[in-house]
C-alpha cells in the first residue's frame, strides 16, 4: 500500500520531500504535482521503476518518457540545444511545457525514443516539484498520470490514493492539479512545431 503525503503547495515540508526523495532513490514510483498536471515519476537510472510507470499507463515501448529538470543547466546534460533552441526554452521557461530534443550520448537508450533519439523535457513552474528536484540533484523520469482507457489526467489526489494505492509507492497530495497537460514543442527539426496543444500559452508562435 503506497504512503500519502500531504505537501505544502508553496511551504513544502522539508522532511517530507526528504522522504519522497529516498522514496525515489530505493527505486519506488511516486505520484507528484506539476505545474499542469499529476505525474507519475522514478529514478532516471531504474528500469524496473520506469517498466511500472508502462504497466500503470498501458504505453509501449514507443511512449514518451519527460525527464522533469530543475532549470536550463541540467537539460544541458541530457539533450541538444543549438542558440535558437536555448533561448526559446530559457523564455518559456519555468512552465507547462515539454519540449522534444535529440538526446545526447549520455541518455540511455531505454530513455530515447526507439527511433527518433529523442527526449521530452521540462522544467515545471511548482513548488513541489522543483523541491523534489532539488533534493534529489537530479531530474525526474515522468510521465502524465493518464490511466488506461481515459482521456483526461487525474486530478484529485484522493481519488489517485484510492486507485493507484497497491501501484505506486508514494501519492503526493499538493492540491488539485489542472486537467490541461503541457504542450508539446518539437524543436528537433529547427523550428518549432507544435505537437500537442496544452496548458502552455501558444500564441508567440506564427503557426499553432
Amino acid at each position: 500500500m503506497s504512503q500519502f503525503f500531504e505537501i505544502h503547495p508553496e511551504n513544502p515540508q522539508h522532511r517530507l520531500i526528504n522522504e519522497a526523495v529516498a522514496i525515489l532513490e530505493r527505486g519506488g514510483v511516486i505520484v507528484y504535482p506539476t505545474d499542469s498536471c499529476y505525474a507519475l515519476g522514478c529514478h532516471l537510472g531504474d528500469k524496473r521503476a520506469m517498466e511500472r510507470i508502462r504497466r500503470i499507463r498501458r504505453v509501449g515501448k514507443d511512449h514518451h518518457f519527460t525527464l522533469v529538470c530543475k532549470d536550463l543547466s541540467e537539460i544541458a546534460n541530457y539533450a541538444r540545444l543549438d542558440n535558437d533552441a536555448f533561448r526559446l526554452v530559457r523564455g518559456l521557461t519555468p512552465g507547462p511545457y515539454t519540449f522534444i530534443l535529440k538526446a545526447t550520448k549520455d541518455v540511455p537508450k531505454r530513455l530515447q525514443h526507439p527511433k527518433r533519439k529523442t527526449i521530452g523535457i521540462r522544467i515545471p513552474d511548482n513548488v513541489i516539484a522543483q523541491s523534489l528536484l532539488e533534493a534529489l540533484g537530479q531530474p525526474i523520469m515522468s510521465s502524465t498520470l493518464i490511466l488506461p482507457d481515459t482521456d483526461l489526467p487525474m486530478t484529485d489526489p484522493y481519488q489517485i490514493r484510492v486507485l493507484l494505492e497497491h501501484e505506486v509507492d508514494l501519492v503526493i497530495d499538493g492540491g488539485f492539479c489542472d486537467i490541461e497537460p503541457t504542450s508539446v514543442i518539437d524543436l528537433t527539426a529547427g523550428f518549432p512545431e507544435v505537437l500537442r496543444q496544452g496548458k502552455g500559452d501558444l500564441d508567440w508562435l506564427d503557426v499553432h
